[in-house]
């Protein structure tokens, strides 16, 4: 038995070495970690609309929130921010946004981290557009916020409420990072479309 393994190893050497490669796989590009100018358009909008987002959150909750036993939200005070048209008033959110979806937790948290991983990698390949980053950097913060309330709470904090003379009109209740997140995909949607008819650029001597 030992033989024929013996026999077996060296056929394997005789064979040539480029017969048994593999290709390499294609390394993320790292450029853009290392520029300054990239990482404040992308992770400090991220960080400022996170922490806006948070505090938001916690003052309209400490001042607004009637809690029943528990700790569970059972009603609202009415914060009148713009009367007639806008309102601070809390409310829990097991949803998405806009409520939809409610009762699907581990799943808008498996999306939210599957979000977040794509967001990094599309940052990682923007190249030197620097108002694209500051679109991912305002989704990313829009992702956290929500996925921060899901993992913390089991639910998501809200406390904008639009329109609220024309209930009907408008009869959702939503928060900054909502607002980030539609946001960012409205921007992305226009910044898509003024670019998608440009040829790239072409650099002298190609």
């Amino acid at each position: 038995m030992g033989e024929v393994f013996d026999r077996v190893y060296e056929e394997a050497g005789e064979q040539d070495a480029g017969e048994i490669s593999f290709p390499a796989m294609p390394s993320l590009p790292r450029e853009n970690f290392r520029s300054p100018i990239a990482l404040i358009c992308f992770l400090l909008t991220a960080f400022v609309g996170l922490s806006v987002d948070l505090w938001t959150k916690a003052y309209a909750f400490e001042r607004l929130a009637i809690y029943g036993r528990g700790a569970v939200v059972v009603e609202s005070r009415a914060h009148p921010l713009i009367p007639g048209w806008l309102e601070l008033t809390v409310t829990t959110n097991q949803g998405a946004v806009f409520g939809l979806g409610a009762g699907q937790r581990m799943l808008f948290v498996s999306v939210s981290v599957a979000a977040i991983i794509f967001l990094v990698y599309l940052f990682a390949n923007s190249d030197r557009q620097r108002f694209y980053q500051f679109i991912l950097g305002m989704l990313l913060a829009g992702v956290l916020g929500n996925l921060y309330d899901r993992v913390v709470f089991g639910y998501v904090r809200d406390m904008i409420h639009a329109l609220p003379r024309w209930p009907k009109l408008f009869p959702w209740i939503f928060n900054v990072a909502d607002v980030m997140l539609c946001s960012g995909v409205g921007l992305m949607v226009v910044y898509s479309l003024l670019h998608s008819g440009r040829e790239p650029e072409v650099k002298p001597g190609e």
